[in-house]
C-alpha cells in the first residue's frame, strides 16, 4: 500500500489546520529527533543481539 501525492497533500493540510503553520517546524524537528532515536535504538539492539550470539558461539 503506497501513499500517493494526493494523500500526502491531504495529510499536510490536516496537520497545518490542526497545529497551525507556526508549529510545523517544531513538529518536524521533534519527528526527526524521534526517527534518529529509533534508529539508534535499533542499532543498539542489533549490536547486543550480535554480541549475545558471539558469546553463545564461544
Amino acid at each position: 500500500m503506497k501513499i500517493g501525492t494526493t494523500e500526502l497533500l491531504i495529510i499536510l493540510a490536516v496537520v497545518v489546520i490542526v497545529f497551525g503553520p507556526t508549529q510545523i517546524p517544531k513538529l518536524t524537528h521533534m519527528f526527526g529527533k524521534s526517527v534518529k532515536e529509533f534508529r539508534n535504538g535499533m542499532e543498539d539492539a542489533e549490536e547486543k543481539e550480535k554480541e549475545s550470539a558471539d558469546r553463545e558461539d564461544n
